[in-house]
């Protein structure tokens, strides 16, 4: 199978990450390798025309890594992922969109001045 693109982690979803038991650790990171190659909205889905989200559900908790597309390198696609939230519905707060397109923002900004 052919991967699809690559992923970056910021700091944030690594402070997640490291605030969580290691199956659960494991678990997001096996969905998140697996997201790269197979299309599945179970692992990777888009919330609004910028943001998406990398989803794992373990054990009764949901965990969220929000996320955008950078397109801009002809050489690889690459999937940033900007922050991450634990929660206990499907419900996904408006608030965690609006910080994921801030620091998307940035993001760009940081990219263009290199």
């Amino acid at each position: 199978m052919k991967q699809k693109f690559n992923i970056i982690l910021l700091g944030e979803v690594w402070d997640l990450l490291d605030s969580i038991d290691e199956k659960s650790k494991a678990k997001i990171l096996y969905n998140i390798d697996k997201a790269k190659y197979v299309n599945d909205p179970e692992l990777f889905k888009k919330l609004d025309d910028l943001i998406w989200e990398f989803r794992t559900k373990y054990k009764k908790t949901y965990y969220r890594l929000f996320s955008f597309w950078d397109k801009t390198d002809k050489i690889e696609t690459l999937v940033v992922a900007t922050h991450g939230i634990i929660k206990k519905t499907d419900k996904i707060p408006k608030a965690e969109i609006e910080k994921a397109k801030a620091i998307m923002k940035q993001y760009f900004e940081q990219k263009s001045k290199k």
